[in-house]
């Protein structure tokens, strides 16, 4: 759904990023040391085209994160020198869906461990199944 991206709300762009840095630093090292070449970017809000890229109605539905790339389990000796892959983490969504910084944080790092997990080629049914 469209929203005003001069639109004030509750909390500042800034904060909202610092708890995605958060979320990011609460992956295990294990995990964290593959996403050297993973940017994760916080974005507004996802466009109308990405929106029906994936089947989604604009006026009705949008996203909270969004993983851009191929999957380590999809790669091949071809994918050395591609760019590197993107997780895009969408403010307005969120912090409109999510009106305390408690239940906020909790989305966030929920989103961000699911998008990483597509990284790692997990599918969105296992991602449930896991809890993201």
């Amino acid at each position: 759904m469209a929203r005003n991206p001069d639109r004030e709300l509750w909390i500042p762009r800034k904060r909202f990023e610092a708890i995605v840095a958060e979320a990011l630093d609460s992956i295990p090292d294990d995990f964290r040391s593959h996403l050297e070449n993973v940017a994760v970017v916080v974005e507004d809000e996802p466009d109308e085209e990405t929106l029906l890229d994936l089947e989604l109605d604009p006026e009705e539905e949008s996203l909270y994160g969004l993983y851009q790339g191929t999957p380590l389990d999809e790669r091949d000796a071809m994918h050395s020198g591609a760019l590197p892959d993107r997780v895009v983490i969408y403010y307005f969504p969120l912090a409109e869906d999510f009106t305390d910084e408690y239940h906020l944080r909790r989305e966030i790092r929920r989103t961000v461990v699911h998008e990483i997990g597509h990284f790692f080629g997990f599918s969105d049914r296992r991602m449930r199944e896991m809890g993201y």
